[in-house]
């Protein structure tokens, strides 16, 4: 008897339904086909202990298996239960008539429990868009489909659980998620507040203006000047994620595995911090089975590098496109894949080695020359891409012990979705949400300055020794600082301010 059972496959950030066709008769051989995976391959045991630990059997007969489309690998165990209930119904121990109409996936385990898959959010969101009834996976994965609408999402812990979903449909009710309830619950749920900082007034600045362009940010200074706060506190300034923004970023971590089972949607903006001795892989991307890496995951949200000449040389160059483009491609012989990675940058690191040097009170003790070759560690091209270069000072004893709250995250972060909506009404005939991603010729056409700002600019480039894409980065975030000030043009005062955050390029730090 033959039976198609339909399943997906997870391309990148996206789904492709896959038909697993399976054929039971007369003989004994168990044969798979249609570019199966190692993981994929092995499967047959796997069924076979778990239909006989959940009261069924594995046929006595020639059963044949074939996945298409043939030209798509197939990866992983996610496709242990739709086989399975292609050889219950193809051996007629259970009557689904209706099979074909769900989406079916699942990892089995030897005792026949439903095990948890990567992907569910692109798999449902593809089977609505085929037409399909309903989608069936693991319980652990039910929450995490059901956000999207339109379709019915099933939930089951076992294989025999399951065959009495195609018994009897009406004892099962589908997992139901209240999307926008849901969302507006975790966007309430922010950790940290800009008002437990204490001191440090101008650093604040230099990340309500990072936050209001999209702008990339490093921050230099001595050990516990208060760098790694002020990074972990900057998400809560940052514009409240979109539904579509949300769902978006839920995709990017169900299909990298990142979700718990209780989650359903990522309401928050991510916030990845990886350690210094993150590979380039693990970083952009890739691997033998490709998966998005931590620039990918940190999409809609902020990358955290924490000592930044820590990091080896070729992790750090890698980063080079993405920050450009704001998306990633993977490519291999056979096929490429697209990671989007439109994420802002927030780097810290000493400012030497021993790291005291112009440190108010400590004398730092790095021989003569250690200072220029610990800042050469970060290269040209990507000092470039960063927007605002600030120096963050120790905060004095008495800032500390001051009981009076700083100014709170919500109110800066009020400040700073009005310069973002600014920016939308700027850029509604373009594909731009943020100053910080204009192109050259919108850059021409909003970034205009008078005379006296077009010298003081001049003047800055010879001294400072800056590149062209220096000078782009000083007019984006002057623009960003015009837009703070609910001003039209940038005036002489805004084009200073923005060159004062690139006062850090190496001739003027460690020259």
């Amino acid at each position: 008897m033959l039976v198609k059972v339909y399943g997906s496959a997870v391309f990148g950030v996206g789904a492709t339904t896959i038909t697993i066709e399976v054929n039971v008769s007369r003989g004994a051989k168990f044969i798979l086909v249609g570019l199966p995976d190692n993981a994929v391959k092995e499967s047959k045991p796997r069924i076979h202990v778990a239909l006989y630990n959940q009261g069924f059997r594995w046929p006595g007969f020639k059963v044949v298996v074939n996945m298409s489309p043939a030209d798509i690998r197939k990866e992983g165990s996610a496709y242990d239960l739709p086989i399975a209930m292609g050889v219950l119904v193809g051996s007629k121990q259970l009557v689904a008539e209706n099979i074909a109409d769900f989406v079916i996936m699942g990892e089995l385990s030897l005792d026949g429990t439903i095990l948890p898959i990567k992907g569910a959010l692109p798999i449902a969101i593809q089977a609505r868009k085929e037409g399909f009834k309903g989608l069936i996976l693991p319980a652990k994965n039910a929450k995490e489909a059901a956000i999207v609408d339109n379709i019915d999402v099933y939930g089951m812990s076992t294989i025999e659980e399951l065959s009495r979903f195609f018994k009897n449909p009406e004892e099962f009710k589908p997992v139901f998620v209240d999307t926008r309830a849901l969302f507006r619950e975790e966007q309430s749920s922010m950790k940290n507040d800009f008002s437990e900082v204490k001191g440090q007034e101008n650093i604040k600045r230099a990340l309500e203006i990072a936050a209001a362009g999209g702008h990339n940010v490093i921050l230099i200074g001595p050990p516990g000047s208060g760098k790694t706060m002020l990074a972990k506190r900057f998400p809560s300034i940052l514009p409240p994620l979109s539904l579509a923004e949300a769902l978006e970023t839920t995709k990017i971590h169900s299909v990298a595995g990142r979700l718990n089972g209780n989650a359903s949607l990522i309401a928050l903006r991510p916030f990845r911090s990886p350690h210094h001795t993150i590979s380039d892989v693990a970083l952009v991307g890739g691997g033998t089975v490709p998966q998005p890496g931590e620039i990918s995951l940190a999409h809609n949200g902020v990358l955290f590098l924490d000592e930044l000449p820590e990091f080896k040389r070729t992790v750090l160059e890698v980063m080079r496109q993405p920050l450009e483009d704001r998306q990633i491609t993977i490519s291999r012989s056979r096929f490429s894949i697209d990671y989007p990675a439109s994420f802002t940058l927030v780097a810290s690191m000493n400012p030497c080695p021993c790291g005291y040097y112009n440190h108010p009170d400590k004398q730092c003790v790095c021989a003569p020359g250690l200072v220029q070759k610990y800042l050469n560690r970060i290269s040209g091209p990507l000092l470039d891409r960063i927007d605002l270069h600030v120096e963050v000072t120790p905060v004095s004893f008495d800032e500390m012990i001051d009981s009076e709250l700083s100014e709170s995250s919500a109110i800066i972060r009020k400040r700073v979705v009005q310069a973002r909506e600014r920016q939308e009404e700027r850029f509604q005939e373009h594909q731009f949400y943020s100053n910080a991603q204009m192109d050259t010729a919108v850059l021409k056409k909003y970034c205009t300055i008078n005379d006296e700002s077009l010298s003081m600019l001049k003047l800055a480039m010879e001294k400072l020794n800056l590149s062209a894409r220096a000078y782009d980065r000083i007019l984006k975030v002057s623009r960003t600082i015009a837009d703070l000030d609910g001003s039209d043009r940038i005036e002489t005062v805004h084009l200073a301010e923005a060159i004062h955050y690139r006062n850090l390029d190496r001739e003027a730090w460690a020259g």
